[in-house]
């Protein structure tokens, strides 16, 4: 049998051949690629899972709560009440047996309490001991622009600062902290921070507790992230919790019914305070002073740089914990983990006595709030737009942003058109909200205000008056309180100026 051979078969062209090169490297590349997909998205997953913080039933309370002491003013000649103020560094031992380098006035960590009552003129004397410029802002007064204490009046290394008011404003729990352009998050995070209390004879005669580190308490919280050796390390949001510069605090009380004034003191980190058995309580105070009737509730929300006065009632041998509980910060669920909305924390112990010190009830008014005139007041709108940027501009110290004319009522929008949370802050006043989200204000945030938490895409209305202080050369700011925010440039300015007058804005003046 003769077989007939198969002919050659013909090479493939090299068209084919580069077709299933191509084929081959697409279908390696998709592999690859979804490999990396998969990857990432491990990553991502492992990431998310960790960015949630806790320290719920990791505290012993073992540490007793420091209590800032009330700072002792001086009368100078002009019946001024004079308080002298060192910013300054040292060393804490923030955690137990760890030191570390820190600011602060009159001493290592924070500050003593200033106290002062409505028709009190004061003076400020400011000495600068830290190694570089800084100021001192108080948050939340009713005072002249170069007074303020913001990036204007900066005080130089060795240099001192004298700023003088008169108090004009109801009784209020205020602060006082650092305000140079660029640097306010790294000199707070070091520190430099403490109260300012303010009183007026009404809200004395009232039957509040009122005995300070007794039945009423500074509740001053800051988060803070520390090294293996116990150093500060402000890269991200802080997963161990300070009050009063304590970790691991408890503090005991005697009597029935107890104020805290809690301050909101972190740089970036908000809270939503409650108690651990979800007991209620009263609030009776937020930025500006008392509201005009105590508020019952259980948890109160804390942006930062916000303060809130509850009184909680307590019995014989009460053990529970003050708690943040996970804040509302409006952000999708990705952006929230990462911004602390997943986040519990354990902040404060209370240790009631075996016997308690009656208390009057409290009483069933506070204070009255005089209203604002919405329908004479004038519009001003305003856009977060990024996080260094409102209205799309970033802060400029030569630029004058909004011009006021004083003695007058205005209504300010401001929206948040960025996906993140932020807050605002306006300096010199407080301020009424009239709509917030998108409705009427809640109760916890109907009181006077000077600063507001903003979730992503809402909106808050508020009345503001502009009263007492013209000064076309100096100028207020307004800003975001998210401290690296601020920093960036996510801030703004403006001058109060009579009928008439144009802004005339001068460079940073330096105290040295």
């Amino acid at each position: 049998m003769t077989t007939t051979p198969m002919p050659a078969r013909p090479a493939p062209p090299a068209r084919s051949r580069r077709r299933r090169l191509l084929l081959g490297a697409l279908i390696g590349l998709l592999a690859l690629g979804l490999l990396g997909l998969l990857a990432t998205a491990g990553v991502l997953a492992i990431v998310y899972a960790r960015a949630s913080t806790s320290n719920v039933g990791q505290l012993g309370f073992t540490q007793p709560l420091k209590i800032p002491p009330l700072a002792e003013p001086r009368l100078d000649s002009d019946g001024r009440k004079v308080f002298d103020l060192r910013l300054q560094p040292g060393t804490s031992e923030l955690l137990p047996g760890k030191p570390a380098e820190t600011w602060g006035v009159n001493g290592a960590y924070l500050g003593p309490t200033l106290r002062a009552s409505r028709g009190d003129r004061v003076l400020l004397n400011v000495t600068n001991q830290l190694p570089e410029s800084s100021t001192l802002h108080w948050h939340g007064m009713h005072l002249p622009a170069r007074a303020d204490g913001n990036p204007h009046q900066l005080i130089d290394r060795g240099s001192t600062w004298s700023p003088t008011w008169t108090i004009d404003q109801p009784a209020a729990t205020l602060w006082y902290h650092p305000h140079p352009h660029g640097r306010t998050e790294h000199h707070i995070y070091r520190g430099v921070a403490g109260l300012f209390l303010l009183d007026d004879p009404e809200a004395s005669a009232l039957a509040l507790p009122r005995r300070h580190g007794v039945d009423d308490i500074p509740v001053i919280i800051q988060d803070k992230r520390f090294d293996a050796d116990g150093r500060l390390d402000r890269t991200t949001l802080g997963d161990d919790i300070l009050i009063n510069g304590t970790y691991d605090p408890h503090v005991e009380v005697a009597s029935q019914l107890v104020r805290f004034r809690l301050l909101n003191a972190s740089t970036e980190r908000s809270y939503n305070v409650g108690f651990d058995d979800g007991r209620a309580f009263e609030l009776i105070g937020t930025d500006g002073g008392l509201l005009e009737a105590p508020h019952r509730t259980t948890r109160v929300p804390l942006s930062p740089g916000e303060r809130a006065e509850i009184v909680v009632a307590f019995r014989p041998g009460d053990r529970p914990v003050l708690r943040s509980f996970e804040p509302d910060l409006g952000e999708n669920f990705f952006g929230g983990r990462f911004d602390g909305a997943d986040d519990t924390f354990d902040l404060l112990q209370v240790r009631a006595a075996a016997r308690l010190r009656p208390s009057p009830p409290l009483p069933a008014r506070l204070a009255r709030h005089a209203p604002l005139d919405q329908a004479a007041a004038t519009t001003r709108r305003l856009e977060i737009t990024g996080s260094d940027s409102i209205d799309g501009r970033t802060m400029d110290l030569g630029r004058i942003d909004q011009v006021v004319t004083v003695n007058t009522t205005e209504l300010w929008e401001v929206h948040n058109r960025t996906g993140s949370f932020h807050n605002f802050h306006v300096h010199d006043l407080q301020f009424k909200l009239v709509e917030y989200r998108g409705g009427a204000p809640p109760r916890y945030l109907a009181g006077w205000k000077d600063t507001i938490p903003i979730p992503p895409d809402q909106t808050a209305r508020f009345l503001a008056q502009f009263t007492d202080y013209a000064d076309p050369t100096a100028p207020y700011m307004f800003h975001c309180h998210l401290l690296r925010h601020e920093d960036r440039g996510l801030m703004g300015q403006f001058v109060v100026v009579r009928p008439g007058q144009e802004p005339q804005p001068r460079a940073p003046s330096h105290h040295g």
